[in-house]
């Protein structure tokens, strides 16, 4: 009887180490909730993780209900006009030409409505493109067919691959992440403005995450860069958006938004564990005297 208890303690003991364990990722990180990524049966925008994303969300509605209503109001007026003046119901057509105050009409409206775009349109564009002052600089670049990543400031960097079926519960990620998870994550902190410059080594690729609202292609020798501030620790998932050969849909983005102190946690280990992947300096070549 005391053998059985004994075993039964050592083995919930046993279990809830491994428990413990499993709640830590590969990368030391504590478990996160998935908040950006695809699920089945949704039709809408991912959750918006970051202001941008939201005005997205916001211009995507606005349009959308403008589309709506010129959708609509042409659609009665086809069905009037096809109901009220059909030939069958003995209608002569009319042999004028010319309306002005009609002309004048369908001229005025979509100017008015255009007007009525261009501001918040605008505002959105400029939030985009004006790059803030970063409180983290990451270059992304694209390679057929992973990303490799370089935390400038602190003079590291690593390549993300996909993650194969068979490793993603090791990693801590579900089932329905394959395609999604890399090996290597980007990990930034909540709530710090993050600034991402992207280009590619060898064709266009495009760095994109919906939940934050960025999308910038990777140009070969072009430098472009694109920002975002998450508000909500998680993991938020992209890819490549832009066809770039035979694998481009194996070629993931994985970013995990943590506290600040864990990040300092996680950053402290990447610096010793991806020491050797820093960029090169000038200081680091010899160059060749006659």
């Amino acid at each position: 009887m005391k053998v059985a208890n004994c075993f039964k303690t050592l083995t919930a003991t046993l279990g809830g180490v491994m428990a413990a364990g499993s709640a830590l990722a590969q990368d030391g990180l504590p478990k996160l909730e998935s908040l950006g990524k695809p699920h089945n049966g949704d039709i809408g925008f991912q959750v918006a993780a970051t202001e941008v994303a939201r005005d997205v969300h916001w211009m995507d509605g606005f349009l959308l209900m403008i589309v709506t209503a010129i959708a609509v109001l042409v659609t009665i007026l086809l069905l009037i006009c096809a109901f009220r003046f059909n030939a069958k119901r003995g209608h002569k057509a009319a042999t004028f030409t010319h309306n002005t105050a009609l002309e004048i009409g369908w001229t005025i409206v979509p100017i008015l409505i255009l007007l009525a775009i261009v501001p918040p349109s605008l505002t959105l564009l400029f939030k985009q493109l004006e790059i803030p002052e970063a409180d983290l600089t990451i270059k992304a670049t694209g390679n057929q067919w992973y990303w490799s990543y370089e935390y400038v400031d602190n003079e590291f960097g690593f390549d993300s691959f996909l993650l194969p079926k068979e490793d993603l519960a090791a990693n801590g990620y579900a089932p329905d992440e394959y395609l999604l998870a890399t090996d290597n994550a980007v990990v930034v902190p909540v709530n710090k403005t993050v600034v991402v410059q992207v280009t590619g080594s060898d064709v266009i690729h495009s760095w994109a995450v919906p939940a934050f609202g960025v999308k910038q292609d990777g140009v070969p020798g072009r430098l472009a860069e694109l920002w975002f501030k998450a508000e909500k620790e998680g993991i938020y998932f992209g890819q490549c958006s832009e066809l770039c050969g035979k694998n481009h849909a194996y070629m993931p983005i994985t970013v995990k938004v943590v506290s600040q102190d864990d990040y300092d946690k996680w950053l402290a280990r990447a610096k010793q564990e991806f020491a050797s992947n820093a960029t090169p300096t000038a200081t680091d070549f010899k160059v060749a005297s006659r």
